[in-house]
């Protein structure tokens, strides 16, 4: 029998008319018909009212004593989490031709508020991202003349063709990434770095003149500090080793910044910008941030010409890219090259954005000098912040104290626990936050100082904000409102958002709250159960934990159970089933997913325990199935619910699978148990045939192969270890027997004897 806190009346409005209706012949005997309208009814309806309003309230004491369970736990609701990105900024008017060193705080406009959350320097240049893509076979063939050619003209003995690609053109982003190491012909990236247009061709160079002298610093002797955006591309792992999740982040990338400089006798140089000193958020290219490279003095700030009659070299060997377009070559400022350390043997980097003036954001404002209230001088005050979800990293909280001024007091978590020593404990100027409630409380002499009556408490600074409503997508973001770092206002700007902002969560419901207590006083903040692990795995924040999988004495990488001191734990992101989507990859995690369910569980499992957060190992099946259809039942329907019903069985997550909560994990797919599946589809008469298929790696491709039919029954198993789930890539469901391939189906208009080729119209 379930554990429900009881009402202490559960009489409602009508129970209480319905009984004083009742009294009416023991009390006053004369009053024989209390109909509707009477005076006498109408009160007997408002003391009604009035008796359920009481009781309402009264019923209200098993909730409080609940809240307050909760709250003697010591574990305040969960804030809500504030989404992030990163933007481009740039002037509104190309006549600024200065650089703008911005404080952080700049508040952007869009649906929800946004910060910047550091310094940056809005430099008066845009920049291209090009590469020089590495022709392929089929083009080298078709323009070998041409390359030979080059060779007699450059007097080379080799050569390798290449075409100057733009990537992340118009600054937006690739979400698949382009591997800019890979792809290209010299392992770089080239940023061409351009002044604004000048009004007049004429005033060009020397409008360009004036950029440089702002990048370079001019008489300050302090050049500029360029702020560039990377977002790698964080595509899914295929290895189920790239799965793993270790506490050590990913190795960095070893890779250069240079910038064009001019060399002797009029050739191209390169001068090593190295990343100022903490500036590189982006852990060496492994994840979204920013890095600031300081430019070199203006005289050093150059450009090859692009002419090829003026410089036959160029875009030859080691120099940059040709541009042909001659409106950006004559506002060309300098070339940025990024390419990978020589001797670290690195030949990969995808990239899904690059861009300069760049910033990171988050959805939070910050508030600062607010006086929140006056001192009482009593135990255990409580005082309110002008906002909740406040971030605790960012709060600075000053109490006044007589003859002294305001004084800053620390935050801590539990007052109960600031010290063993009770003179300490007693005279700690400390306070504890409530996040998620926007709360300060103070101690009460004995856990913690208690305010002088009279003092002031001021807010010095604090952030406050989150939610999934700052999720937005790309182009949300368009205005900012910011300061220059000796305080005027800068220059008017825009912004450029080539990514949507991730990472919003809601704060965390009183319901919410109150389903895990059970499960918080079973594992108590500690991971040492299958239980524990998978509770607290689903309770990540900031993610989206679908499914959790907990796989004790197993070593991922070496694939083998029974290893002591080991815990894996399998973790795929949500994803609602959708039955009209066409079958495709399942869910699987990216990084950032696996290391954020790493760091909810490292911090809390024993200290001997080897952790490993994993995806899962898929492996792909297809489905050939022939059906017989019941007389009465519509062709395309019935084989629509069978191709849903077979993918809603094999799907990961719930509600796929037999009982709901996805596919087992190592669970075989059987072809009776599939049958079984199609036969409760209505409209199937009958199954005629299915083939079960696993996919085969060829020189030529992927290819689907028959499985072989067991010799005991006939029938076909597709076999899955302990760490597997299938993956239906492929499903044919006809009327008839079952194809003996996963191919496309012959077209039944095509002419037998006649192949369709396309045919060029003549032109007149």
């Amino acid at each position: 029998m379930p554990i429900l806190p009881p009402s202490l009346d559960d009489r409602r409005f009508d129970d209480l008319v319905d009984e004083l209706l009742a009294r009416i012949p023991a009390h006053t005997p004369e009053w024989t018909h209390p109909r509707l309208g009477d005076p006498g009814r109408t009160l007997i309806e408002l003391f009604a009212w009035l008796g359920d309003t009481l009781l309402y309230r009264a019923n209200l004491i098993p909730e409080r004593q609940r809240l307050v369970f909760l709250k003697l736990l010591g574990q305040p609701l969960r804030p809500a989490l504030p989404a992030t990105g990163i933007v481009s900024l740039a002037y509104a008017q190309d006549t600024e031709l200065s650089a703008s060193s911005l404080q952080p705080g700049a508040r952007l406009a869009g649906p929800v508020p946004f910060e910047t959350l550091t310094e940056t320097t809005v430099l008066p240049i845009s920049a291209e991202a090009y590469y020089k893509r590495a022709l392929d076979d089929a083009e080298n063939a078709r323009m070998a003349e041409v390359i030979e050619g080059l060779l007699s003209v450059h007097s080379l003995s080799k050569a390798r063709g290449y075409e100057t690609t733009p990537v992340f053109d118009g600054g937006r982003a690739v979400p698949g990434g382009i591997d800019v190491f890979a792809r290209s012909a010299d392992r770089a990236l080239w940023l061409a770095l351009l002044a604004p247009p000048a009004p007049q061709p004429e005033q060009q160079a020397a409008l360009n003149d004036q950029v440089r002298l702002a990048l370079g610093g001019g008489d300050s002797g302090a050049p500029a500090l360029l702020s560039i955006g990377i977002v790698p591309a964080l595509a899914l792992p295929e290895d189920f080793d790239d799965f793993i999740a270790a506490a050590n982040p990913p190795a960095p990338v070893p890779a250069l910044w240079e910038i064009t400089a001019p060399g002797p006798r009029g050739s191209t140089d390169y001068l090593t910008l190295k990343p100022q000193s903490g500036s590189d958020s982006t852990a060496g290219y492994t994840r979204p941030g920013i890095l600031r490279l300081a430019l070199p003095d203006e005289s050093l700030i150059w450009a090859p010409g692009n002419d090829v009659e003026a410089n036959p070299r160029a875009g030859v060997g080691d120099t940059p890219p040709r541009l042909d377009d001659t409106t950006k070559a004559v506002r060309l400022i300098a070339w940025l090259r990024l390419r990978p350390e020589p001797g670290k043997g690195v030949d990969s980097l995808p990239l899904s954005w690059v861009g300069i003036n760049a910033v990171a954001i988050d959805q939070r404002v910050s508030v600062s000098n607010r006086v929140l209230g006056v001192s009482s001088g009593g135990a255990d005050q409580v005082f309110s912040l002008p906002m909740s979800a406040c971030d605790a990293a960012s709060l600075a909280i000053e109490v006044e104290e007589t003859g002294l001024g305001y004084r800053p007091w620390t935050r801590v978590d539990d007052l109960a626990a600031i010290s063993p020593d009770p003179q300490i404990a007693r005279s700690a100027a400390a306070f504890e936050l409530d996040a998620e409630a926007g709360t300060l409380r103070f101690g009460d002499g004995v856990r913690g100082r208690v305010p002088d009556a009279g003092m002031r408490i001021r807010l010095v600074s604090g952030r406050f904000g989150g939610g999934s409503a700052g999720n937005l997508p790309p182009a949300s973001l368009s205005a900012i409102t910011a300061r220059r770092v000796n305080g005027l206002a800068s220059p008017a700007l825009k912004v450029l958002q080539p990514l949507a902002t991730a990472g919003g969560a809601e704060a965390e419901t009183l319901a919410a709250a109150e389903k895990a207590i059970p499960a918080l006083l079973r594992h108590r903040e500690r991971a040492v159960t299958a239980a524990d692990y998978r509770q607290l795995a689903l309770d990540t924040p900031a993610v989206e934990v679908g499914r959790v999988e907990v796989l004790p004495r197993f070593k991922p990488r070496d694939r083998r159970f029974e290893v002591p001191g080991v815990v894996s734990v399998m973790a795929l992101p949500a994803r609602a089933f959708d039955p009209a989507a066409n079958p495709g990859p399942h869910p699987r995690p990216d990084r950032p997913f696996i290391e954020k369910v790493h760091a909810q569980l490292g911090r809390r499992v024993p200290l001997a325990t080897e952790l490993y957060v994993i995806g899962c190992e898929y492996i792909a099946l297809g489905l050939a199935v022939g059906i017989a259809i019941r007389d009465g039942y519509a062709r395309d329907s019935v084989l629509f619910e069978v191709r849903t019903a077979l993918r809603h069985l094999l799907w990961p997550l719930p509600p796929g699978g037999a009982d709901g909560s996805g596919w087992p994990l190592g669970r075989d797919v059987r072809e009776r148990e599939l049958e079984v599946e199609i036969s409760r589809v209505a409209g199937v008469l009958e199954v005629d045939s299915l083939v079960l298929f696993k996919q085969v790696h060829l020189d030529e491709g992927d290819d689907w192969q028959a499985i072989t039919p067991n010799p005991a029954d006939g029938t076909r198993t597709l076999p899955l270890t302990a760490w597997q789930l299938p993956e239906l890539l492929s499903v044919v469901v006809v009327e008839g027997p079952a194809p003996d391939n996963l191919r496309a189906l012959p077209n039944p208009f095509a002419h037998p004897d006649a192949v369709a080729v396309p045919v060029v119209p003549e032109v007149c």
